[in-house]
């Protein structure tokens, strides 16, 4: 789980995801209405935040239904729930950072959950500021090495402006700064190099490795958190190895 990526990427290869469908749908739903709000109104030509919603929600096979039914709730076209966006801090395990984005219709309900999960699961909820310092926001890629050449991985997304291309394990990752991300983003779509995640993401400055049960205590805490209806992401700096979270998770 080094940086932000083995979390989420590993669950994507076990098709964890797919078991999830119906939540990860409601959290979909959740950005595009409110990226439609706040973002700039309807049009994603004009809504750099609505354009990444909905390019993740048709990267999840999303109907274009339910796309347009939360675009016209967040532009006010159709009723639709007023959620208010939080970050939430604390600390997991061995005191790895965790972050959390939160989107609700309650955040007294919210923030009573997010404390609850962190205390039952070995963590400890904290104040405002105490870890979002290790983190910054990025544009992020990840892309098996199987599928592609890394002279032509490296010269599409540094010619489209990328920061960085490194390896990961059986992985290349592709950062970026925030504003250049769809432009990298278009050139490697552009080159036909598919992608096991793309998106703008919070990446820690340094990273703490966990094993053993502090490892397996972090799993199940992300677990909790992430299933959590108000929680939409969720990032850390803890770093645990594919074999450990594949015999655990």
């Amino acid at each position: 789980m080094s940086g932000h990526s083995k979390w989420s990427t590993i669950k994507h290869k076990k098709g964890a995801a797919d078991a999830k469908r119906g939540k990860i749908f409601t959290k979909l739903i959740k950005e595009i209405t409110i990226a439609a709000r706040m973002g700039g109104g309807g049009d994603a030509d004009a809504n750099p935040r609505l354009r990444t919603a909905i390019q993740a929600a048709k990267a999840e096979n999303m109907p274009k239904d339910n796309i347009e039914r939360a675009i016209k709730k967040g532009t006010g076209e159709l009723e639709g729930v007023n959620y208010e966006e939080s970050v939430y801090e604390g600390y997991g395990p061995g005191g790895v950072a965790i972050l959390i984005d939160s989107l609700t219709d309650n955040k007294n309900r919210a923030v009573a959950d997010i404390r609850h999960i962190f205390n039952k699961r070995g963590g400890n909820l904290g104040e405002n500021g105490c870890v979002a310092w290790m983190f910054e926001k990025k544009g992020y890629f990840n892309i098996e090495k199987s599928s592609v050449d890394e002279d032509t991985l490296m010269e599409t997304a540094l010619d489209a402006g990328a920061e960085d291309v490194r390896e990961d394990g059986d992985s290349f990752e592709v950062i970026t700064a925030p504003e250049d991300f769809e432009a990298v983003k278009e050139a490697i779509d552009k080159a036909s190099i598919p992608c096991i995640e793309s998106e703008i993401t919070m990446l820690p400055q340094n990273t703490t490795t966990l094993s053993g049960k502090e490892a397996e205590q972090m799993i199940r805490l992300m677990d909790a958190l992430e299933d959590c209806d108000d929680v939409q992401k969720v990032y850390t700096n803890a770093d645990i190895s594919d074999d450990v979270m594949k015999s655990i998770s």
